[in-house]
């Protein structure tokens, strides 16, 4: 089939894009190559289509009214906590703006479908662990109120337009071509600082515990989500909490070299304690991570050696 994926040069959506052309189908890319976005050639796979583009813009919109995919994939966001605290418009801006633009333009093509990469920042400081898709979604960041607001508008093109959904609520993604030089990504930060011979900033206490999934796994969902999952919202994620100290162990130890630290308080709109229940997407799509913690922090390092 013909999908259309945004963010398609970026961390997870050229993973995503990878699936995709494994798969079988025709990819088309939309992505703005914002440096503050991730999005790189390099990321490109060669078997795609590539537009830079801006998701806001007419010309994205004219593109997907022209091509009339099947899918659209939208992974293209602004997707730092940090960058949305500091620039809230701009983080709406880009993350309900650009979204409406894509939907407009979908309805007019006769496009089926948007799976749509939501976040787990939508919830917040979640009251029970683990989260799941029923937890109520109190979002502490701008990022995270986005995310939730982009949700409520896919379920409004759905009723009114006839347009297919379905949402993923990502726990924190990792692995290879993760900017290691951004606010965003804790793992790829400091393997990238602990194999330069630096010292490593950690917020907090460090125990703050997060559910890591690797990119990887995160593919093969958006792979499933093709044919499966009509309008419905999965959390993806491990279904475990690591905290950022043990991160940290893991990292010095695979790469040989104890990092010194750097402690720092805490950053607005951090979350202490999220993981995650993922058995609806096992049971619904199929769905379970494959990749290990360690195998995945281990793969981070072989991409940035």
């Amino acid at each position: 089939m013909k999908i259309v994926v945004t963010g398609g040069a970026g961390f997870i959506g050229s993973h995503v894009v990878d699936a995709y052309v494994a798969g079988g189908h025709e990819v088309i890319i939309i992505d703005s190559l914002w440096e503050e976005g991730g999005g790189r050639l390099k990321n490109v796979n060669p078997q795609a289509r590539f537009y830079q583009l801006d998701i806001r813009s007419a010309e994205a919109a004219d593109l997907i009214r022209r091509e009339k995919p099947e899918v659209l994939n939208h992974h293209a966001a602004q997707h730092s906590v940090k960058i949305s605290t500091d620039k809230p418009k701009l983080d709406a801006d880009v993350n309900v703006v650009g979204l409406i633009n894509l939907l407009e333009a979908c309805v007019e093509a006769g496009t089926r479908k948007v799976i749509f990469a939501g976040s787990g920042a939508s919830y917040g400081e979640a009251e029970r662990m683990p989260i799941d898709e029923e937890t109520p979604q109190r979002p502490q960041s701008p990022y995270g109120i986005t995310k939730m607001v982009t949700e409520h508008y896919l379920r409004y093109y759905r009723q009114t337009k006839g347009l297919d959904y379905t949402i993923f609520r990502y726990g924190n993604v990792f692995g290879p071509r993760q900017d290691p030089n951004g606010e965003a990504g804790v793992i790829a930060i400091f393997a990238n600082r602990i194999l330069k011979g630096m010292d490593v900033r950690i917020d907090w206490d460090g125990e703050q515990q997060k559910d890591y999934i690797y990119v990887g796994d995160v593919a093969a969902a958006n792979a499933l989500a093709l044919s499966a999952g009509d309008n419905d919202v999965f959390c993806i994620a491990s279904g475990k909490g690591t905290s950022v100290n043990a991160l940290y162990r893991q990292l010095c130890d695979i790469i040989g070299f104890a990092a010194p630290v750097v402690k720092v308080p805490m950053r607005p709109g951090d979350i202490y304690l999220s993981y995650f229940d993922c058995s609806k997407a096992q049971r619904v799509l199929g769905w379970q991570p494959r990749t290990g913690l360690r195998e995945g922090l281990q793969a981070v390092v072989d991409a940035l050696r």
